[in-house]
């Protein structure tokens, strides 16, 4: 093994030892899930803490339990997962334009819901559920360029509404833990946006930008996330290969480097609350990383 003091000597002719330290630090050291997926999204735990991601391009839904793999083929391109207290799988599906659900005990699919407001659904890609069972999904279509894209409720009762709109591609989202508050992620222009939330009432109140998180150069940005348990935000930068750390006040305070290019989302584990599991479209890979308890560090390294 060569001695890390040779090396920076050696490479001091081309380096500041500065650059050097960031060059050695940019990899957080994550152990390896699963890889071969194909476009890798949405990871999320079920109640026997199973976990579940979607191939948006494959068209699968995709359970990891005991090391085994399986998939789960919906005829359509699945995006975000979120599991109810009946272990009921929720989707969005890109592809099919809806809402949809799988129940794994029977295994059969349904769709939930197609439209708003009369028009089909726009390529619904995230969602979570609120303290009183609604269904919130961001819709973003091809609002990249445009300010086309828009945020719904679906409702215990079936109906669905806009909450949000006018933005450019809303992506993903999250409550914060006493889901008082909802955070979007609004891609394209590489920000955070909070508000308040009346969950009686299904309305997003108050909402303004929370954290310009940043992004790269080129397509991507602030696409899923995740809350640990001390309200801090952990966010996947498509196209930056980083999940990016939001304090609670809107401040980026830390960063995961990732070996691939493109995280897309990002969840806790709810038996591990210091496992963070991250989906990498990039390499389509499925990684865990070891969140640090030392004072002063966010992660192992």
């Amino acid at each position: 093994m060569l001695d890390s003091t040779k090396i920076r000597i050696g490479l001091i002719g081309f380096l500041t030892l500065a650059a050097f330290d960031l060059v050695m630090a940019q990899k957080t050291q994550t152990k390896l899930i699963e890889e071969g997926l194909d476009f890798p999204e949405g990871p999320a735990f079920d109640q026997a803490n199973n976990l579940w991601l979607v191939e948006l391009k494959g068209g699968n839904l995709v359970r990891i339990s005991d090391g085994k793999l399986e998939r789960f083929a919906t005829d359509g391109n699945p995006n975000g997962i979120a599991i109810d207290p009946n272990g009921l799988i929720w989707f969005c599906d890109a592809g099919q334009k809806s809402i949809r659900t799988y129940d794994p005990i029977i295994g059969v699919f349904e769709t939930k819901a197609t439209q708003v407001n009369d028009e089909e659904l726009s390529m619904p890609n995230d969602l979570v559920f609120d303290s009183k069972g609604s269904l919130l999904f961001t819709c973003p279509g091809d609002s990249r360029k445009e300010p086309t894209g828009y945020v719904c409720a679906l409702n215990k009762d079936g109906t669905v509404k806009k909450i949000a709109d006018q933005m450019y591609f809303p992506n993903g989202l999250a409550f914060t833990n006493d889901g008082k508050s909802l955070i979007i992620a609004e891609t394209y222009k590489h920000r955070l946006w909070k508000g308040e939330w009346d969950a009686d009432k299904a309305e997003w109140r108050e909402a303004k930008i929370w954290c310009e998180i940043g992004g790269p150069d080129g397509p991507g940005g602030p696409d899923g996330m995740a809350f640990d348990s001390n309200g801090n935000l952990y966010v996947a930068v498509y196209g930056t290969g980083q999940v990016r750390v939001v304090n609670t006040e809107g401040e980026v305070i830390d960063t995961l480097f990732m070996s691939g290019s493109n995280p897309t989302n990002c969840a806790f584990d709810p038996k591990n609350p210091k496992r963070l599991v991250i989906t990498e479209a990039e390499n389509g890979e499925l990684v865990g990383v070891h969140l640090s308890t030392e004072e002063g560090k966010q992660f192992q390294i």
